[in-house]
C-alpha cells in the first residue's frame, strides 16, 4: 500500500491482506541497505492471523521516495509520523538490526504509541568496521559481499534454506546490490553514530522481545543480552546456529517468537 509521509510517497507491504487500521497493528522495520522484502514470511503470517501489517520501506529504500534519513533519531521520528499517516494510534514495532535501533528509539520517545517491541539482531552499540564503511561508499559489490558473508551464520553459508530452491546468501547479496547508491553507507554511518540505546532501553514501558542469533558476528548475542538486562521484563531468546539474518535463517522460529510477544 502507498502512504504519504512528509509530503512524499511511502510504500508498505501488508502481507497479502488488506490493511485494516481497526486491527492490532504491527510495523516491521528493515535493516541497513534493505527493504520490506526481508519480512515476507513474517508479514504474511501476521497479516493472516489478526494483525494489520505495515512492512515499511524507509525513505530512499525500496519503493519509498527519498531523501534518506541520516540518523536513528530522525528515522524514529519518521516512524511516528508514518503511524499518523496510516491512522494508527498505537502499534507493535518490530525491527531488525538498524531497524531494531529505530524501533527502540521510537518506543523510548513515544511510549504511548508502542504496544509491543520486537528487537531482532540488536546490540547496545553497532560500530562499523572502517573497511566495510569504505566499501559501502566506494564499491557496492564488495560491500554487499562483506555484509552477506558476515551476516549469515555457518549453516547459512552452507546453503540451508527451509524453502527449497532458494539461496539465502544469494538473495541477501542481490537485495543489497540493488539498493540505490549511498543507501548502505548512509545506514551504516547512522548505526555507528547512535549511542543512546542503553538509555532508550531503560525507558521502554511495553512488552519486549529480543531475538538474537548465537552465531551473530555483527551484533553478538552477549551484547544483546546486556541490552535486554536494561529493559524491565524483556524476553530474551538466543537461537543456536543462527547469525545476524535471523528472519531468513530462522523464519519459523521468528514467527513463533513474534506471535508469543503479541499475545503478551
Amino acid at each position: 500500500m502507498d502512504l504519504t509521509v512528509d509530503g512524499r510517497r511511502v510504500f508498505a507491504a501488508n502481507g497479502g491482506a488488506a490493511f485494516d487500521p481497526a486491527r492490532p497493528a504491527v510495523a516491521l522495520i528493515h535493516g541497513a541497505g534493505m527493504d520490506h522484502t526481508v519480512w515476507s514470511l513474517q508479514a504474511r503470517y501476521l497479516a493472516h492471523h489478526g494483525h494489520g501489517v505495515l512492512a515499511v520501506d524507509l525513505p530512499g529504500h525500496g519503493r519509498s521516495a527519498g531523501p534518506l534519513l541520516d540518523s536513528i533519531e530522525a528515522m524514529a521520528g519518521w516512524i511516528a509520523r508514518l503511524l499518523d499517516a496510516a491512522g494508527i494510534a498505537r502499534a507493535a514495532l518490530v525491527g531488525h538490526s538498524m531497524g531494531a535501533l529505530v524501533a527502540l528509539e521510537t518506543a523510548s520517545r513515544h511510549p504511548g504509541r508502542v504496544s509491543h517491541l520486537g528487537l531482532i539482531g540488536i546490540a547496545p552499540f553497532m560500530p562499523v568496521h572502517p573497511d566495510l564503511l569504505g566499501a559501502a561508499r566506494a564499491d557496492m559489490g564488495l560491500a554487499a559481499q562483506l555484509v552477506t558473508s558476515w551476516g549469515f551464520g555457518q549453516s547459512g553459508h552452507l546453503g540451508r534454506n527451509p524453502a527449497p530452491g532458494l539461496w539465502m546468501m544469494g538473495g541477501a547479496h542481490r537485495l543489497l546490490e540493488r539498493a540505490p547508491a549511498g543507501v548502505l553507507a548512509n545506514d551504516l554511518a547512522a548505526c555507528a553514530a547512535y549511542q543512546d540505546a542503553p538509555d532508550a532501553a531503560r525507558r521502554v514501558a511495553c512488552p519486549t522481545l529480543l531475538l538474537l542469533g548465537a552465531d551473530d558476528r555483527m551484533t553478538p548475542a552477549r551484547k544483546g543480552r546486556e541490552l535486554a538486562a536494561a529493559i524491565d521484563g524483556a524476553d530474551c531468546r538466543v537461537l543456536p546456529g543462527i547469525g545476524h539474518m535471523v528472519m531468513a535463517e530462522a523464519p519459523d522460529e521468528t514467527i513463533d517468537a513474534l506471535a508469543d510477544l503479541l499475545r503478551r
